[in-house]
Order: C-alpha cells, then sequence, then structure tokens
C-alpha cells in the first residue's frame, strides 16, 4: 500500500522555525516529485513548494526565502523546514507525491498524506 506520513507540526511563535517531515511507503519514490501544499481553515488548499526526483525546486512567492525543501531519497523522506514563521502560516500542511516532473497544480498530484497541523502564534 503507498502512504505517505507527514509529521513535524505543531504550535509555535512568530518568528519561529519547525521541519516537517513526509516519510513514504509501498513503493520507491525517487523518480517522483513531491510536494507540500497547505490549507488554512476557510481557504483553499495552495501549493507551498516541490522539489523534483533530479532535486530542483520552487516554491509560492509567500514562502520564498523562508521555507526549504529537500529529500533524502535514501529514506524515501522528504522535508520543509520552515523558518520565520508567521501567523499567516497557520494550515495543515500536506505531503504529495507524482512521477517525475514537479507542478504547482494539486490535481496533477496522485497520492496524499493526511496532514499535519502547524500552528502559528503572534
Amino acid at each position: 500500500q503507498v502512504q505517505l506520513v507527514e509529521s513535524g507540526g505543531g504550535l509555535v511563535q512568530a518568528g519561529g522555525s519547525l521541519i516537517l517531515s513526509c516519510a513514504a511507503s509501498g513503493r520507491t519514490f525517487n523518480r517522483d516529485a513531491m510536494a507540500w501544499f497547505r490549507q488554512a481553515p476557510g481557504k483553499e488548499r495552495e501549493f507551498v513548494a516541490a522539489i523534483n526526483w533530479s532535486a530542483s525546486t520552487y516554491y509560492a512567492d509567500s514562502v520564498k526565502g523562508r521555507f526549504t525543501i529537500s529529500r533524502d531519497n535514501a529514506k524515501n523522506t522528504v522535508y520543509l523546514q520552515m523558518n520565520s514563521l508567521k501567523p499567516e502560516d497557520t494550515a495543515v500542511y500536506y505531503c504529495a507525491a507524482r512521477l517525475w516532473t514537479l507542478t504547482i497544480t494539486i490535481e496533477d498530484y496522485d497520492t496524499w498524506g493526511q496532514g499535519t497541523r502547524v500552528t502559528v502564534s503572534s
């Protein structure tokens, strides 16, 4: 069974940092593009960051310079380092996967995790 499991969410003060992890299982993901999306209360799910199989990355403008996505193919894990967190970063963060090239479109990803909640207090 193909599965993505996120962890690392929690409560942090504005200006703080968190590292989210997404562990993949059920098959090898080293040919996949991996992405993070987030959904704030009352809002639609939005793209945050993505990394493709060759480690090229792409970020939403709202997180560029503050968040860093990386992957460890040996561990089948992708990470999201989040620095300088703001209250508007509060959301449930989801990990997603698709073969080969990264996109920022939710519908392009066919494997999703259950999400991990991040709350940033002011």
